[in-house]
């Protein structure tokens, strides 16, 4: 086996192998009513008759008009959700649209961990993935907003240990009939949080984020690895990161999803197969129910059903 950045660069151009990737889309916004409980219900059913595999919805409490916090997944450091963009909350969301589908999968992507109670994420979590017949996805991260952050009274800086914490939290409540947990943050003995996922293991989680530590975090706990942003020659550092941090906690880093973004044509998602993802992501581009459809219409023949 060849290691270091040669080894990489052999692992990036592989040869192409088909297999049977997924596909999930992000809901519309700033460009849709997505506020609009019967354009949810369409998109949620147009996309699930369409073929993919999930939809993801994303996450910010508030919004600063103003801030100085930069945006990591853009040059220019600002963030394409303004203010002005409206976004539900994500939980509310895909409850509102888990009644009208059957089987497309209802992920975050992300929510942001730290700036909630866990115990009542993991009720909330649990009781979403029973009443969806176990289709809830948890897409998490830590957040870069510190405005954000300041205006919900939650420390900042050590948002990512208690990301960490907080996961062990809700791992401990999904799967203990009676739970105990004694950390940094959170701490209680022999209580009860019923239901309990309906999924076996409890609700999947989906690490998401660009930096070392969210692969580190992806290893240790992850169920899958949503890296975001991120070159092919870092995302291959970021991915040796991921195993030997699954291989150090003593899990199969094989068995850690990869979720990649993506565009909605079929290179994207040749490249996406190449890198080894088993699921890509593409947003939707248009508010329009008419357009979209035509749209991914297209996409489903020429991309969906070839993989």
């Amino acid at each position: 086996m060849v290691s270091g950045p040669l080894g990489h660069f052999r692992w990036l151009c592989a040869p192409l192998t088909l297999r049977r990737v997924k596909f999930g889309i992000i809901a519309p916004y700033g460009i849709g009513p997505v506020e609009d409980g019967r354009f949810a219900v369409a998109f949620a059913k147009l996309v699930e008759d369409l073929g993919f595999e999930s939809l993801w919805v994303v996450e910010h409490v508030v919004m600063s008009v103003e801030y100085s916090s930069v945006y990591p997944y853009d040059p220019s450091g600002r963030s394409p959700f303004t203010a002005e963009v409206v976004q539900p909350d994500p939980l509310i969301w895909l409850a509102h649209v888990a009644a009208v589908t059957e089987r497309i999968r209802l992920a975050t992507g992300v929510l942001i961990v730290p700036q909630r109670n866990p115990l009542i994420l993991a009720k909330e979590c649990a009781s979403l993935d029973r009443l969806s017949g176990g289709r809830l996805e948890l897409g998490i991260g830590v957040g870069w907003v510190r405005e954000e952050a300041a205006a919900l009274g939650v420390n900042f800086e050590d948002r990512g240990r208690r990301t960490d914490e907080y996961i062990e939290v809700l791992r401990t409540l999904w799967r203990e009939p009676v739970a105990s947990f004694h950390g940094e943050h959170v701490r209680f003995d022999r209580v009860v949080s019923r239901p309990q996922p309906l999924q076996e293991g409890g609700v999947p989680i989906v690490v998401g984020g660009h930096s070392k530590a969210a692969a580190r975090r992806a290893g240790k706990y992850g169920n899958g690895f949503y890296p975001l942003g991120v070159a092919d020659d870092r995302l291959a550092l970021l991915l040796e990161i991921m195993r030997e941090s699954a291989a150090t906690a003593g899990r199969d880093p094989s068995a850690i999803e990869l979720t990649l973004l993506g565009m909605p044509d079929a290179a994207s998602a040749e490249r996406n197969d190449r890198l080894g993802a088993g699921r890509t992501v593409i947003a939707a581009k248009s508010g329009d129910l008419g357009l979209l459809h035509k749209d991914l219409e297209r996409y489903r023949r020429e991309v969906i059903e070839r993989f």
